[in-house]
C-alpha cells in the first residue's frame, strides 16, 4: 500500500473519531453543566462550526492542489 493513500486514509478515520469523541464531550459538559436546550444547542453549534471548518480547508486545499 502507498504511504500516501494510507496517510489519506487514517487522517479522515482519526479525525473522523476524534470528532466524535469530541462531540460526547461537549454532550457531557452540557449535561453536567445543566446547559439546557438553548446552551447546548450553542455548544453543539460551536463545534459544528469547527468540524465545518476542517472541511471547508480540506476542499479549498484540493481545489488548489487541483486533486
Amino acid at each position: 500500500m502507498d504511504p500516501a493513500l494510507f496517510e489519506e486514509w487514517m487522517m479522515i478515520t482519526l479525525v473522523t473519531i476524534l470528532i466524535g469523541f469530541m462531540g460526547f464531550i461537549v454532550w457531557d459538559l452540557a449535561k453536567k453543566s445543566k446547559a439546557g436546550k438553548f446552551g447546548t444547542f450553542i455548544l453543539f453549534f460551536v463545534l459544528g462550526l469547527g468540524v465545518l471548518a476542517f472541511i471547508i480547508k480540506s476542499v479549498v486545499v484540493g481545489y488548489i492542489e487541483g486533486v
